[in-house]
């Protein structure tokens, strides 16, 4: 909290459990909701929960909010998300973030934070085929939703 202080960052929120190894997090106030979604995404750090060989981050995603009490899409397109919940402006810990993947296909995943360079910190399954919390470039992200 010093360090905070000292930094002028005292009233921002440091993200709690694993990150990147050397990267700042932040994290801002989401709902109670939210946080149930963030923990239970973190409980299957690096593990597969689905059983799947391949294309499971959306089956992931899913996973996660049924399992914190959310209804999820049903499916197993990570574009799906992008017309699920409430979408917001910007990374919020809690929110959904559907991004790009590059050659047309997708990824998503749950903000469990923000990096010192303003990019989220997300949560996702079929990361290096398992399950891992990592910095996202901000510019891959092209939806933030909220889970209903």
């Amino acid at each position: 909290m010093a360090r905070m202080k000292a930094r002028g960052t005292a009233g921002a929120q440091a993200s709690v459990g694993p990150v990147a190894a050397g990267v700042p997090a932040t994290a801002t106030p989401g709902s109670v909701g939210s946080s149930a979604v963030v923990a239970e995404a973190r409980r299957h750090l690096g593990g597969n929960p689905t059983g799947r060989g391949r294309l499971w981050c959306a089956r992931f995603m899913n996973m996660v909010l049924e399992r914190s009490g959310h209804r999820g899409t049903g499916s197993d397109m990570a574009r799906s998300f992008a017309g699920y919940g409430q979408r917001v402006s910007g990374p919020q810990v809690g929110a959904i973030a559907v991004m790009s993947r590059g050659r047309g296909g997708g990824h998503v995943g749950v903000v469990s934070g923000i990096d010192a360079q303003g990019n989220p910190i997300v949560v996702s399954g079929n990361n290096g085929n398992r399950v891992r919390e990592a910095p996202v470039s901000r510019g891959r992200i092209y939806a933030y939703v909220m889970p209903n």
